[in-house]
């Protein structure tokens, strides 16, 4: 299945919501095109896999997250952003499950859990007409289960 990159239909804050769920479809999906479209290429996020300060660093771990089978979810979303402006920011929490690649739906495969706060700024790309990630920081608050799933190679 492919996603768009542009929903034509959005208010101006559902589109700066819309930059934070393209980024987690596109971490759910592995797919590089929809992160391309979620993120500033000269992005800078502070991220528990380490300092990213461009988005070759976001495709890094793409690479590593995206085979996973894996779901992200947001919620308590708040948006900060005057009339007319082409930045804002953004607030959220996520969870996020984890399992190794084709086990998802197996119930004594490995899953690591993990609750976490986005603190973001986003700015409006008028050249592709879509809103996108430009810094911000993800913090962990808490996580169940095996963390061994988001390294590489079989759980420990």
């Amino acid at each position: 299945m492919s996603y768009p990159h542009i929903l034509p239909s959005l208010t101006p804050r559902e589109a700066i919501a819309d930059a934070l769920t393209r980024a987690l479809i596109a971490f759910d999906h592995n797919d590089v095109a929809l992160v391309n479209s979620a993120f500033a290429n000269d992005v800078k996020l502070s991220h528990p896999a380490g300092e990213m300060t461009q988005l070759s660093d976001i495709h890094q771990v793409l690479a590593r997250v995206g085979p996973l089978d894996s779901t992200h979810m947001v919620t308590n979303l708040r948006i900060d952003v005057k009339d007319g402006a082409d930045t804002a920011s953004l607030t959220a929490y996520t969870l996020a499950q984890h399992s190794q690649a084709g086990r998802g739906q197996d119930p004594s495969g490995p899953k690591y859990l993990v609750a976490g706060e986005y603190a973001l700024e986003v700015v409006k790309d008028e050249k592709e007409g879509v809103w996108k990630i430009k810094s911000g920081v993800f913090k962990v608050i808490w996580g169940q289960g095996d963390p061994s799933v988001m390294r590489p190679g079989p759980p420990a």
